[in-house]
């Protein structure tokens, strides 16, 4: 189908949980308080591996690259999903959509990389940790992260402007709180073969290899580990890795779930299953960058020093002012 004057959207209606305003209520105060825990948590988590010397290595570079992520994902879409709760009409211009939708995917697509690099670096650390310094210097770490960004951004330029080529007709409709691009492409009015085996590509690319990555390298951690004739060194070892293991095990489970199989077309009866992955997506979008500074600062004894050692500095300033 030929895009013509009349089939050019201005913009899209996101309808959320429009049927559901007492939902919609309840959600609001609630995301919005999550909203406000990422950017407390995150920002707190940065700040403290900035200012701590002791800090300054692969693994918490790798985290304050991980919590600036959440900060910026979220901040792609929730400031979004607070206003199509407020709004009757949740409308968003074509162009507002489109850039919304790849800032999502782009940092959604550079965390999946940038937890596979992450399980890199705890691969080295446990199982060369003689040669770790020299492995993961700061021009390879840092060149890690800058590939995960990379590939981020350039894999959602890639979907994104494939999304932006398609024809959308009459329906406008977004079964969802922001432009996600699956309920995008269920818009389209023409062959979308092209988008779904783009998307495939990508989820090979940013889901799959990171995940063997990740795989192969716990393999080899717990050959490793077992091989650690003391307890208490096996306990060290498994600690290092517990935090990044439960990040990994709820952020691929989820984004496995919303992305592993894109659909060409919408089919009858499928109102309640758009309102599961809705929710789904605003656990993924909110939930997990919450949780996240939690659960490597909860396990993690070098953060809470370092936390205590800014908390003592600045009382202490304070105190002499």
């Amino acid at each position: 189908m030929e895009r013509t004057n009349d089939s050019i959207l201005t913009e899209f209606v996101l309808v959320g949980l429009s049927a559901h305003p007492k939902l919609q209520t309840v959600l609001f105060v609630l995301v919005l308080w999550m909203y406000l825990m990422i950017l407390l948590g995150n920002g707190v988590l940065i700040s403290v591996i900035i200012y701590d010397s002791h800090l300054h290595t692969p693994m918490y570079f790798f985290l304050c690259n991980l919590s600036l992520l959440d900060i910026c994902y979220t901040s792609s879409s929730v400031p979004l999903i607070l206003n199509s709760f407020l709004i009757v009409r949740k409308s968003i211009s074509f162009s507002g959509c489109m850039v919304q939708m790849f800032l999502s995917f782009a940092m959604g697509a550079t965390e999946c990389v940038l937890l596979g690099m992450m399980a890199l670096d705890r691969y080295v650390a446990i199982c060369y940790p003689l040669r770790y310094p020299v492995i993961m210097s700061k021009g390879v770490y840092v060149l890690m992260a800058a590939g995960s960004w990379v590939s981020g951004l350039v894999d959602s330029g890639v979907q994104t402007s494939l999304a932006m080529q398609l024809p959308f007709c009459a329906n406008n409709i977004i079964n969802h709180f922001v432009c996600e691009i699956l309920a995008i492409l269920k818009l389209a009015c023409a062959d979308i073969s092209i988008n779904v085996l783009s998307m495939a590509g990508s989820n090979l690319i940013v889901l799959v290899i990171p995940l063997l990555v990740i795989s192969i390298s716990y393999i080899f951690i717990v050959a490793t580990v077992l091989r650690i004739p003391s307890t208490e060194g096996k306990r060290k070892a498994f600690s290092t890795c517990s935090a990044h293991l439960t990040v990994v095990i709820i952020f691929y489970g989820t984004i496995f779930f919303m992305y592993s199989k894109p659909k060409s077309k919408r089919s009858a009866g499928t109102d309640n299953q758009d309102i599961i992955a809705a929710l789904i997506s605003l656990f993924y979008g909110v939930m997990t960058p919450m949780l996240n500074p939690l659960i490597y600062s909860l396990r993690n004894k070098d953060v809470k020093a370092a936390v205590k050692n800014m908390l003592g500095r600045k009382n202490f300033s304070d105190g002499h002012e």
